[in-house]
C-alpha cells in the first residue's frame, strides 16, 4: 500500500469544498479531510488544492493540470481529477467533445507518473421530470466516458454506484448541488476506503427515511432555492461570469499538512 508523500486536488467547486465548513476562511471538503488522514502516515507530507469553483472541464484541464504536474514526484503523489459536472449543465453542452477533453486530461496526469483518482457522479435525482431525466441522460452517459478513460489509463475509480443513497438530499447543501459538511466527510472516507486506507465504515450506512413535507412546504422551498439559487446562477450565465472569476485557488503551493 502506498504511503503518499503529497496530494493535488484539481478540479472546480466539489473539490475546493464548497458548503462544507469553513475553516481559517476557506471552506474545508472532502479532500482537506482527505490529506487530514494521509498526513498521519509521513510526517513530510504536503498537500495542495488548485480546485476553483465554476470552473469547466477546459480550464481545469489547461491551467491546473500544467501547475500540478510541477510537483508530481511519482507514484507517492496522489492526485484526484473531477471536472465536467459544469459543462454537463451548460444548455450548449457537447458530450463528444467534453469526453475527448476529459481523456485528454487523464492521459496528461497519467503521463507525470503520478497516482490518479477520478470520480464518477450520482446520475439520478429526486423528481420524474424533464429536468430529472436530462440530468440522467446527460450524466450517466457523463460518467461511462469516466469509467473508460479510468479503465484504460490505470486511474483509480471513486464510483457513485457504490453509494446511491447519497442522492439524498438530505447529504446536500441548500442549493441542492454542493455536498454539506455530512456529504463531504463521507466522501472522504470512500476515497480513503479506496486507497486502502483506514476509513470509518459508517460513511456507507443509508440515513432514515425522511420525514414526509407536506406540499405547501415543498413549494415554499422550491421558491426560495429558485430566488436565492437558481435566478443569480441565470443571471451569471447570461452575463457571460462564473463564481470562480477573480478567486485563485485554497494552496497553490506544497503545504505541510498536520
Amino acid at each position: 500500500m502506498t504511503v503518499f508523500t503529497r496530494f493535488i486536488a484539481l478540479g472546480d467547486s466539489m473539490t475546493e469544498g464548497m458548503c462544507d465548513e469553513i475553516i481559517d476562511g476557506k471552506y474545508r471538503g472532502w479532500a482537506d479531510r482527505v490529506a487530514d488522514a494521509l498526513s498521519k502516515e509521513n510526517p513530510n507530507f504536503t498537500y495542495l488544492n488548485l480546485a476553483i469553483r465554476g470552473k469547466l472541464l477546459h480550464q481545469v484541464i489547461d491551467d491546473q493540470i500544467p501547475e500540478a504536474a510541477k510537483f508530481v514526484t511519482g507514484p507517492e503523489t496522489l492526485v484526484s481529477f473531477h471536472a465536467g459536472a459544469n459543462d454537463v449543465l451548460r444548455p450548449n453542452y457537447q458530450a463528444e467533445d467534453a469526453f475527448a477533453k476529459y481523456e485528454k486530461g487523464i492521459s496528461d496526469l497519467t503521463k507525470t507518473g503520478a497516482t490518479v483518482i477520478v470520480f464518477t457522479v450520482i446520475d439520478r435525482v429526486e423528481g420524474n421530470g424533464k429536468t430529472a431525466q436530462l440530468w440522467h441522460e446527460r450524466f450517466s452517459a457523463f460518467n461511462v466516458n469516466v469509467r473508460q478513460v479510468a479503465n484504460k489509463y490505470g486511474a483509480i475509480i471513486i464510483e457513485s454506484d457504490n453509494a446511491k443513497w447519497m442522492a439524498d438530499l438530505r447529504f446536500l447543501a441548500r442549493d441542492r448541488l454542493h455536498l454539506n459538511s455530512d456529504g463531504h466527510w463521507r466522501l472522504s472516507q470512500a476515497v480513503l476506503e479506496n486507497l486502502g486506507k483506514e476509513s470509518d465504515p459508517k460513511w456507507k450506512i443509508p440515513l432514515a427515511p425522511a420525514t414526509p413535507k407536506s406540499k405547501l412546504r415543498k413549494n415554499l422551498e422550491n421558491i426560495i432555492w429558485i430566488i436565492i439559487f437558481v435566478i443569480p446562477w441565470i443571471w451569471r450565465r447570461v452575463r457571460g461570469r462564473s463564481s470562480g472569476d477573480g478567486r485563485s485557488a485554497k494552496y497553490v503551493q506544497p503545504t505541510a499538512w498536520k
